[in-house]
């Protein structure tokens, strides 16, 4: 008898379709490593999977083989100092804030910024005071962050501690990180950026590949944490985080480090960071410059599809990150999705019309070849025959509500919690934080107020089976009770 293995089933069938890839992780399935030599690493996979035993080093008093993989990510990103995460960029995030901003002190951060930003708050009792990004008010998402909105929250409030935005966004939007870095310092603040979808941003420009913004290491930052996992090659939950100044004591990021992550770091993901620093080290510029080949050719094919609307090799854009519109033709960004699976392409996410498909260093001509294909097809298909607006609730205002985020009133953040039916909290403050999924970016904050219109929106989101994490299964939020 076959032993049920749900997960583990899920995954086999996934694999056995042959998908392609435009989701994070970046690695894209085992022909990188294939292609490189590492096969070994792959057929013994599970040999692999020890504890630390002798020679293996420890994750919190680095002296052996984790020492030296990490100063291979300082020399890559030309950091003071890099660290391996087994948690994720968002335990680096966490740790970076409670290095930098003391219990109960002042956060100055992006609202658009991680859910990951918004638990260290509760965890020191940290008080934010938001910066909110620009709009791209043609696809109803969020843009970069003003640096003058930086430089007026530090002015208005010069016992801040210290800045946290992330760039780039999650669709590739990049802040400028030179400009506020030089805003912040000279405040004498500490500059994190949350660099979770920009670890590649540094290699392109390492191995000369021009047009992509400057990553935070090269624009200044004090801390920024990379999701090498994201977009890079090595396995999902692996991060590297790097210190670029002397503003932060690394002996303080290490507390911190060792007090947020696991115990029993997975060395797994240690070997897969450490796999794709050396796949770098000898073979970055022949695969920076076929990725940047494969984008070039994605963009100068993609103007010739009638009606594909996309936000091209814009200045500030990460164009890694491909963000396109068959809107005209009436196309919603959920319905697009539905077509493209046919073609077994799996997207990172769509936000009302917009998709976007997350490339990295494993996508292969092919995989650019078969998305123009579907792409092209579809547009075909319905160019002649609109499609009508769905039936049932249209989430056409959505995106821009989540990604705008309103400036309003915070509120002290309550002690006492209760819950209560979605369409019973308007007017109520929120006590724990609201957060559709992806992109992980709270729609709304504990000590903001629930508005209707946002209740409306996330009880549209839940009947249309969006991940709304928050919102439990009886359809409640956490408030303050009175």
């Amino acid at each position: 008898m076959r032993l049920k293995t749900p997960i583990q089933d899920f995954l086999v069938d996934h694999a056995r379709v042959n998908p392609i890839s435009f989701h994070m992780p970046g690695h894209k399935g085992s022909a990188l490593y294939k292609r490189y030599g590492f096969n070994e690493f792959l057929e013994h996979y599970m040999d692999c999977d020890i504890t630390e035993i002798i020679g293996a080093d420890n994750l919190f008093q680095t002296e052996g083989i984790l020492q030296e993989a990490q100063d291979n990510y300082a020399e890559l990103y030309d950091s003071k100092k890099s660290y391996l995460l087994i948690n994720g960029t968002s335990g680096g995030i966490i740790a970076a804030i409670l290095a930098s901003v003391p219990k109960g002190k002042k956060l100055i951060m992006a609202r658009n910024c991680h859910k990951s930003v918004f638990n260290a708050l509760t965890l020191t009792d940290i008080q934010p005071l938001y910066a909110y990004p620009g709009l791209i008010r043609e696809y109803g998402i969020s843009g970069a962050i003003p640096p003058e909105e930086i430089e007026a929250l530090l002015k208005n409030n010069l016992d801040a501690e210290a800045v946290i935005l992330p760039s780039p966004n999650y669709y590739g939007i990049c802040s400028d990180i030179e400009a506020i870095a030089e805003i912040v310092h000279r405040y004498d603040k500490v500059l994190i950026v949350d660099q979770a979808h920009g670890a590649h941003l540094k290699m392109f420009s390492r191995f000369g590949v021009q047009g992509l913004p400057k990553s935070a290491e090269e624009s200044g930052a004090d801390i920024v944490i990379n999701s090498i996992h994201k977009t890079l090659a090595s396995y999902t939950q692996s991060a590297v985080l790097n210190i670029n100044t002397d503003r932060v004591s690394p002996y303080v990021i290490e507390d911190k480090l060792q007090c947020i992550e696991s115990t029993s770091p997975s060395y797994l993901l240690m070997a897969s960071l450490d796999i794709n620093a050396a796949i770098l080290k000898a073979h970055g510029h022949e695969l920076m410059r076929e990725w940047a080949d494969h984008l070039q050719y994605f963009y100068e094919e993609a103007k010739k599809i009638e009606c594909l609307e996309f936000i091209g090799k814009v200045p500030g854009m990460d164009w890694t990150k491909i963000n396109f519109s068959l809107g005209k033709l009436g196309i919603s960004g959920d319905e697009l999705e539905t077509m493209l699976l046919k073609y077994h392409i799996f997207i990172e996410l769509y936000t009302g019309d917009l998709v976007m498909c997350m490339t990295g260093i494993g996508n292969s001509r092919a995989d650019i070849e078969t998305l123009l294909n579907a792409l092209r097809e579809i547009s075909e298909d319905h160019k002649n025959n609109l499609l009508t607006e769905k039936a049932g609730i249209k989430l056409e205002n959505g995106p821009t509500q989540l990604l705008t985020y309103k400036k309003s009133r915070l509120y002290e953040i309550p002690k006492n919690k209760i819950r209560v039916p979605l369409l019973e909290a308007e007017g109520l403050i929120c006590a724990s934080s609201v957060i559709p999924y992806p992109p992980g970016i709270p729609l709304v904050c504990p000590g903001e107020k629930f508005e209707k219109e946002t209740l409306h929106y996330l009880k549209a989101l839940r009947e249309n089976k969006e991940k709304v994490i928050g919102v439990n299964a009886l359809g409640e939020v956490v408030v303050g009770a009175e």
